[in-house]
């Protein structure tokens, strides 16, 4: 027998134009290519204008197609390297590998573009190294970064993790909610810094003085000293790979793309509207064509709606688990329970318009090995894709609801 579901008609009738979450001013213009194997020293380059308080401002990034492929094999990793997959590392080491052994900036260590704070993107053995890096690394929702000055009466490295964006940052008005860990540091060679860390402190903006980091650096002798080689130095000084003496790697970056910056937002959750407008919006104006439907495995990663009391109608609804899509017109809403039970829910898709689909879910049922008790339930409604390449996807479902998932390697 099976179990009989009244499931509400969240069709659309009529899909209406994506309406910006936000007010974004001024014209945008980005480009996000994909790579072309005809050369492998191709440069790509990333436009992003915006005009505020009547100032016209423009800032370009370039990329190589290598330093493309490892842009593209982080995306979608999350806790910056703790929860990637086997072959998302291994993409990322031979990505890294090849920028590696090309033709960076020569004696990294003694150019000015090494200076300034980088953003850390990526790094492996995340759950070892140094205080901060145990802490702090692989938590998403924490913003970390590195500054480097070595050009100065005080050569120092700074390791910074900011826990809220709303509350300012440490470097400029030293009231934040941050804790930077400073290093004395110095130039061995072109590509090695050694430092030793000396002090560290947490600010916090509702205090007047800072609260010292619980680590007695003058005590820990040699553990507080290391190294930090820079194998690789993007031509810009915007994307920098780095080894560690305790073996680890890290990539940083000084500026993100808008996809980085819409995952960044997610994992924090402030100003994920704002990114997806950006990321709609630029991608619009880039004259590529309509985005297609990719097949593949897709995981939500967010959505504009929260999650109701009923797991069954947050599984139909799409609001929980993974989509999968086949070439050959079939989606499937997969969902894990508990105690290896899964929600599965199947149907079709048909395109409708440029950028518009026909959805009809059908088969339902609860999976429990080679069993499955069926559920009847159907739910109809039209899929506006706003967004979509090989990595990101972002939707509009039923009832308007956004959806933002990432390709699952």
């Amino acid at each position: 027998m099976a179990l009989k579901v009244q499931a509400a008609n969240i069709g659309l009738l009529q899909s209406l134009p994506y309406t910006p979450f936000s007010s974004i001013s001024g014209a945008l213009h980005f480009t996000v290519p994909k790579p072309c194997n005809s050369s492998r020293n191709r440069k790509y380059r990333f436009a992003f204008r915006s005009s505020q308080l009547g100032q016209q401002e423009e800032e370009r990034i370039s990329f190589t197609e290598p330093e493309i492929s490892l842009i593209e094999a982080l995306i979608g990793i999350q806790g910056r390297g703790r929860s990637a997959s086997r072959q998302q590392l291994d993409a990322v080491e031979r990505a890294v590998q090849t920028l590696e052994g090309s033709k960076g900036v020569p004696d990294p260590t003694n150019s000015s573009l090494i200076e300034g704070r980088w953003q850390l993107i990526f790094t492996t053995r995340p759950g070892t190294a140094s205080p901060i890096q145990r802490t702090f690394v692989g938590v998403d929702s924490f913003n970390v970064f590195q500054e480097v000055y070595l050009q100065t009466n005080d050569p120092r490295v700074s390791n910074i993790v900011k826990f809220s964006d709303a509350i300012g940052e440490l470097k400029v008005e030293g009231a934040d909610t941050s804790v930077r860990l400073k290093a004395v540091a110095s130039v061995e060679d072109g590509k090695r810094i050694l430092f030793r860390f000396d002090r560290a402190a947490f600010s916090f903006r509702f205090l007047p003085f800072k609260v010292p980091y619980p680590v007695p650096f003058k005590l820990l002798g040699d553990e507080a000293e290391g190294w930090l080689d820079t194998t690789y130095l993007s031509h810009t000084g915007n994307l920098r790979i780095s080894r560690g003496n305790k073996g680890t790697t890290f990539v940083l970056q000084k500026k993100t793309e808008p996809r980085q910056r819409l995952l960044s937002a997610i994992s924090s959750g402030v100003g994920i509207k704002e990114a997806i407008d950006e990321l709609i919006c630029l991608n619009q104006t880039t004259g590529k064509g309509e985005p297609e439907l990719q097949e593949g495995e897709w995981q939500l990663i967010w959505s504009s709606q929260t999650e109701t009391d009923s797991w069954l109608e947050n599984a139909a609804n799409g609001l929980m688990g993974k989509q999968i899509i086949w070439n050959n017109g079939r989606i499937k809403y997969l969902v894990d329970i508990i105690l290896g039970l899964k929600f599965s829910m199947t149907g079709k898709i048909v395109k409708s318009g440029s950028r518009f689909y026909d959805v009809t879910m059908d088969d339902a049922a609860i999976i429990g090995g080679p069993f499955g008790y069926p559920i009847e339930m159907e739910n109809k409604f039209i899929l506006e894709l706003l967004y979509g390449d090989e990595k990101i996807r972002i939707s509009k479902g039923h009832k308007n609801i956004i959806f933002v998932h990432i390709c699952i390697v």
